[in-house]
C-alpha cells in the first residue's frame, strides 16, 4: 500500500503517513468509582477504535510488501495499547451477560429472542404464582367460616390477636415504609 491509500484509510486518528497516531485516554486515569454509564461508554469508544485498528491491520496485511513493514508494526503496537486499554476499562464495568445470550449470538441469532423467553417465563411463572396464593387465600377465607360455625368463641379470640399483631406490625413498619430501591410499601392484607 502506498502512502496516498494509507492516509484515506486510516479514521480519524491516523496522520497523513498511514501511522495511526496513539491518542492519550483519559479514560485510564479514572477513577473506579465513576458512573457506571461513562466507564460503559469507555468500553464501547474502546471497542470502535479497536475495531478501527483492526481493520486498519487488515488492510495493511492484505496489501503487505516489504515497504509497509513499518506501518505494519506500528499497527500492531497500537492495537495491543488499545486492547490493553480496554481490559483496564473493562474492570470497571460490571457487566454480566448470561451464557444464553452468548449462545443465541453465536449460533447467528437474534438476543432479543432471549429477553422475550425469559419475560415470558417470568409471565407464567407470575401467573401460576399468582394462582397459588388466591387457591390459599380461598383455603384461609373458607377454614375461617367453617371454623366460625363451629367455634365461633375461639375464632373472636383469633381475630382480636390477630388485629392487635397487625396493628403492632403497621406501627413498627410505619418508618420503614420506603425500600432501600425507592419503592413505597403497599399496603399488607390483614
Amino acid at each position: 500500500m502506498d502512502p496516498s491509500q494509507a492516509s484515506t484509510l486510516g479514521t480519524g486518528g491516523s496522520g497523513g503517513n498511514g501511522i495511526v497516531s496513539t491518542q492519550t485516554n483519559d479514560t485510564a486515569n479514572a477513577t473506579p468509582y465513576d458512573d457506571p454509564k461513562q466507564n460503559l461508554t469507555q468500553v464501547i469508544n474502546s471497542i470502535q477504535k479497536t475495531l478501527g485498528l483492526l481493520h486498519q491491520l487488515y488492510l495493511t496485511v492484505s496489501s503487505f510488501n516489504s515497504a509497509s513493514q513499518l506501518p505494519l508494526l506500528q499497527r500492531l503496537n497500537s492495537l495491543v495499547t488499545e486492547l490493553d486499554n480496554m481490559a483496564k476499562l473493562s474492570e470497571k464495568c460490571n457487566i454480566q451477560v448470561p451464557m444464553e445470550v452468548l449462545n443465541l449470538i453465536d449460533d447467528g441469532k437474534n438476543p432479543d429472542e432471549f429477553t422475550r423467553d425469559v419475560l415470558n417465563s417470568c409471565i407464567a411463572k407470575n401467573q401460576v404464582t399468582k394462582g397459588k396464593t388466591d387457591a390459599f387465600k380461598s383455603l384461609r377465607k373458607h377454614l375461617l367460616e367453617e371454623l366460625e360455625h363451629t367455634f365461633p368463641d375461639e375464632v373472636e379470640s383469633y381475630r382480636e390477636i390477630r388485629a392487635s399483631s397487625a396493628a403492632e406490625s403497621k406501627r413498627l413498619a410505619q418508618p420503614q415504609s420506603i425500600l432501600p430501591n425507592g419503592d413505597v410499601k403497599v399496603k399488607t392484607e390483614l
